[in-house]
């Protein structure tokens, strides 16, 4: 889990750095010089947050994972204790595959629409494109508290960017990496809408990257 909340953390800080950066430092103006388009440029930098974090953090993971199960091997043989079981009775594969699953299912490809809204105000905004990327959901969130006492909006970013509920019961995407669970997370509605808005966001990012000057 803490790996998870610091790959998530470097996701979102690249997102908003990733066009922002580009123009705050004049270096657009060479990348435009080459022969690549806005469209690879952009879905290149979307494929960092969305594929090679999630990818990156399950390696450091497995890794982690293996020099603890080492020193605890090693403290059991110095004790005098047999680590047959410890190594008979650990289900690694089954493990790593569940973990695999939800790192590119969740907290890549379900947070899509995330990181390419951040995406969007990082090729929009000219200064503090954190805040103008927080601003408009939580002042959406606030106004519809505050006129209607409900929270219709942050149940649907929930629902959609969260997994739905058979994520939060842990019913989908903490399951092996399987035929059945892969069926299941591809006919979760929600799964297709936020690609859908994912992929309107990232046209948007295109074109804004295509029209902004350096800032």
């Amino acid at each position: 889990m803490f790996l998870m909340g610091i790959s998530f953390i470097v996701a979102v800080f690249y997102s908003l750095d990733a066009l922002y950066g580009e123009r705050r430092d004049r270096s657009i103006l060479f990348w435009k010089s080459l022969p690549v388009s806005d469209l690879i440029t952009v879905l290149a930098k979307a494929s960092v947050p969305v594929l090679i974090v999630p990818l990156v953090t399950f390696a450091v993971t497995l890794v982690t994972q293996m020099i603890m199960l080492l020193l605890s091997s090693a403290v059991m043989l110095a004790r005098g204790q047999s680590v047959a079981t410890l190594w008979s009775n650990l289900p690694l594969f089954q493990m790593s595959m569940m973990l695999l699953f939800h790192l590119v299912a969740i907290h890549g490809i379900q947070f899509a629409p995330v990181y390419c809204w951040m995406l969007l105000v990082s090729g929009w905004a000219r200064r503090a494109p954190l805040l103008w990327a927080v601003l408009p959901p939580v002042a959406i969130g606030v106004a519809e508290k505050v006129a209607f006492n409900t929270h219709h909006f942050v149940s649907s970013l929930g629902y959609l960017f969260g997994g739905g509920p058979e994520v939060a019961t842990g019913k989908m995407a903490m399951l092996p990496l399987t035929a059945r669970a892969l069926g299941e997370y591809l006919a979760y509605p929600g799964l297709w809408i936020s690609l859908a808005i994912a992929a309107a966001l990232l046209a948007a990012a295109v074109r804004m990257r295509r029209y902004r000057e350096p800032i």
